[in-house]
């Protein structure tokens, strides 16, 4: 075994790892998305299949899984409104309201009772500012594996947040999305590579003691 898959393997001890899901939300990579170009790359990339695949291991393995939700009131109270990305939301055909089907995990991952959802209402981070940090420490997590969308926003937003908290963090590439695709391997390769181990949904797995896909 190489080095590098040792340390692998000894980050996502399930007994010290967390699986965070970010934005796998109906309104966002669902069909009837908000974002339609992010949910298709989400989908013909494979990413939203793999985190369903690393959810459905989690459960079997035992690894805590947390879903990243981000929602609006209908009376907008609470949301951010101090950068462009959240004006163009609030004008979007679809939007994401507290209590919607927009918000509810998106098919195909499976949601067990024992998942929690860590629901926000400003901001562009799922970490800073919410409950995941408290959940993760009571949790006794050492390892979070980030997954979701998007590549451009969130999803760095959450490890460099998780990083600077002292928590070591696995982004499995081929389980998070962006726009454009080239992109998100320049952001991968440029960016997260440099505070995050980048791997495999096939390698999560063979951790987590599920086969490879295809055996």
């Amino acid at each position: 075994m190489s080095s590098g898959a040792a340390r692998l393997m000894e980050q996502l001890d399930p007994a010290s790892t967390v699986l965070l899901t970010v934005e796998c939300q109906r309104g966002v990579v669902g069909p009837d998305s908000a974002l339609p170009e992010l949910a298709d790359a989400a989908r013909t990339s494979g990413a939203l299949a793999n985190v369903a695949r690393l959810v459905a291991a989690a459960h079997d393995t035992g690894v805590q899984v947390l879903h990243a939700v981000a929602e609006r009131r209908p009376d907008g109270r609470g949301a951010s409104r101090n950068a462009r990305l959240f004006k163009a939301a609030e004008r979007l055909p679809v939007q994401q309201l507290t209590g919607s089907m927009a918000v509810r995990i998106a098919d195909p991952i499976p949601v067990s009772e024992d998942d929690l959802v860590v629901r926000r209402l400003h901001g562009l981070s799922p970490v800073a500012g919410t409950e995941v940090d408290a959940l993760l420490r009571n949790f006794g997590c050492r390892t979070l594996v980030v997954t979701g969308v998007s590549a451009n926003v969130a999803i760095p937003n959450a490890v460099f947040d998780a990083v600077n908290l002292g928590y070591t963090v696995v982004v499995p590439a081929d389980a998070i999305a962006g726009v454009p695709a080239d992109y998100v391997r320049a952001m991968v390769r440029n960016t997260l590579a440099l505070v995050a181990t980048v791997t495999t949904t096939d390698d999560v797995l063979s951790r987590w003691g599920r086969p490879r896909r295809g055996r």
